[in-house]
């Protein structure tokens, strides 16, 4: 299991998962860890709870139950002993740690004027693994070349299927550049702290070397202050959606910057339901669309299309 994981996790907690056979921590998607409930792995063909002795069953009863006191450990341990320095992320939900493994975090939200101000009384953590998968947007690169720059392009996926594995892979190849093309610029509007995985300003992912991480910012505003700011050729981020995407798109469109990004939806037509995405649509503003699904296993490329949802030569799962 990765060191920073483990780094994280109180003793007993940590020997339990050290014992789950190492095929099953391979893998792995998310550890759930609830206080006074079984540890719950995620797998890709389902979810587990886990048995003291290490392995796993169906049956919640069977689970080897987390205590109040390894809850406040693992508090202690993800905000190294103060959540004062933690409250920015706490507000919206979330810790990233080194590696660029997300945690999700909740209990109860402390408001202040109507917005959360902090979450106390921690319940849950949603351990997300983040993993590198090198060279999966390879054989995607060549459908979204133009003559003269890269197609502005739209993922669409259902959750963990893996979208962010294929954006970051995607912003690392344009950055690098391949046989196909030159490296270019690219920005990242990392607003969830998923795609570079930056932990104090470094990422802790290979996003390219002329790569520029904006990160825990909106999408919107995020993309305007890159194009303001770093003069970007292609711009990568997340799960748009807001009608404040939609402006700032155009604008980064019209200014000439590519962009890559990606939506939830399980395919064309359930996107074109959304309002905010059917705008976008209408207006043109995507040349190409890549589904995303698990028909094949996690990252299966169920199809490229054209801009008027022409299929494209189908390629397989990453």
């Amino acid at each position: 299991m990765d060191t920073q994981l483990i780094a994280i996790l109180p003793g007993p907690i940590r020997h339990l998962l050290q014992g789950v056979a190492p095929n099953i921590q391979n893998q792995l998607e998310e550890i759930r860890i609830r206080r006074e409930q079984p540890i719950e792995l995620i797998l890709g063909q389902g979810s587990r709870f886990v048995c003291s002795n290490g392995e796993l069953t169906s049956h919640p009863a069977k689970g080897w139950k987390v205590n109040s006191l390894e809850m406040d450990k693992m508090t202690n341990l993800i905000s190294q002993h103060s959540l004062y320095a933690l409250e920015e992320e706490l507000k919206r939900g979330y810790v990233t740690i080194t590696g660029g493994h997300r945690i999700g975090i909740s209990g109860k939200a402390i408001l202040e004027k109507g917005e959360v101000r902090a979450i106390r009384d921690i319940s849950s953590f949603n351990i997300r693994i983040a993993r590198e998968m090198k060279g999966v947007a390879l054989p995607i690169i060549p459908y979204l070349l133009g003559q003269k720059k890269f197609l502005n392009t739209l993922i669409i996926s259902p959750p963990q299927c893996g979208k962010t594995t294929l954006l970051r892979d995607l912003a690392r190849t344009v950055s690098y550049g391949n046989v196909h093309m030159a490296g270019k610029k690219v920005a990242i509007v990392d607003e969830r702290s998923e795609i570079a995985g930056s932990v104090g300003g470094i990422p802790q992912r290979d996003v390219g070397p002329r790569t520029d991480v904006l990160d825990a910012c909106p999408k919107a505003e995020g993309i305007m202050m890159l194009i303001r700011s770093m003069s970007p050729e292609v711009i990568v981020c997340d799960e748009i959606g807001r009608p404040e995407d939609v402006v700032a798109i155009q604008e980064a469109l019209n200014a000439g910057v590519s962009l890559i990004t990606s939506v939830h939806g399980s395919n064309l037509a359930d996107i074109n339901r959304r309002p905010t995405i059917r705008q976008m649509i209408g207006q043109g503003m995507f040349h190409r669309y890549i589904l995303l699904g698990r028909s094949k296993g996690v990252g299966t490329v169920e199809g490229i299309y054209g801009e008027n949802f022409q299929s494209l030569e189908k390629v397989e799962s990453l």
